[in-house]
């Protein structure tokens, strides 16, 4: 029996879900059948669009708890139901801790880690209600796994996040399941803002063991798994979506300097 993706008759909401990542995972649920609306405080620069079909887009600032809220009752209300939430809205400029204020960092961890504990609040209150229950994806980073100079309230958060799903997923069963995809570099429309020019990206590239950055479209492909009937039993999980991480900086030291074989040896 050959396996495929059918996300038909299903609602999914994309948290900055406009551009970027977000986008990305917006046009794969859409091309994979499901009714998406991406909530961002700001418009996608063109329609998202795949299958033939347009995602809704809903201007929303998710740090206004009430109006997050609203949105999804609203959302109950005229769409009758909500079957996935991918809770992808976030990021951080590059700052040394050192040289950020309080407030900074608060606004940091706010928008990584908050805000998609008030929208999955909010959504939980349409899921829970129905029959099928629903899926909830965090989108994570492995800034939360490993230390993140430049980023450590963004790493922080993106650690408080991971948590908060796999509590989530014990609490909210057997209807509601939540999951973590845990990114690694994907190369976006603002990746030289982080990376640099082609050379730069290219260098960056050759760091990850599968020799590129991810595409959009490749973690919206395991946002789509996530939500779809194939990880029925898949809850409290971290998927990493990393292209096998990072090689070790002392593998290229120790290369640099490796010793003379002694004789004799092969």
């Amino acid at each position: 029996m050959a396996l495929s993706i059918d996300l038909s008759g299903r609602v999914a909401v994309v948290t900055g879900g406009t551009r970027g990542v977000g986008a990305g995972i917006t046009t794969t649920l859409l091309a994979a059948g499901a009714q998406v609306i991406a909530c961002a405080r700001r418009p996608p620069d063109r329609p998202l669009q795949a299958a033939g079909r347009t995602a809704d887009y809903a201007e929303l600032d998710l740090r206004d708890a009430d109006a997050v809220t609203a949105f999804f009752r609203q959302l109950r209300d005229e769409r009758g139901r909500l079957d996935v939430l991918v809770n992808n809205a976030g990021g951080t400029p590059y700052r040394p801790l050192a040289r950020s204020t309080p407030q900074q960092a608060a606004r940091t961890i706010e928008l990584n880690l908050i805000t998609p504990m008030t929208a999955s609040l909010a959504a939980r209150e349409v899921m829970a209600d129905q029959q099928s229950g629903g899926s909830i994806i965090m989108i994570g980073s492995v800034s939360g796994s490993r230390p993140s100079p430049g980023t450590a309230a963004y790493g922080a958060a993106k650690a408080g996040l991971d948590h908060l799903a796999r509590s989530m997923a014990v609490e909210w069963a057997p209807a509601i399941r939540v999951n973590t995809l845990v990114l690694g570099m994907v190369r976006t429309e603002l990746s030289h803002l982080h990376y640099g020019d082609d050379a730069g990206l290219a260098a960056v590239a050759r760091t990850v063991p599968l020799g590129r950055l991810a595409q959009p479209a490749e973690v919206g492909e395991a946002c789509a798994f996530l939500a779809s009937d194939l990880s029925r039993y898949v809850s409290g999980a971290s998927l990493l979506v990393h292209g096998g991480g990072e090689r070790p900086a002392f593998l290229d030291a120790a290369q640099t300097h490796q010793p003379p074989a002694a004789p004799g040896i092969i």
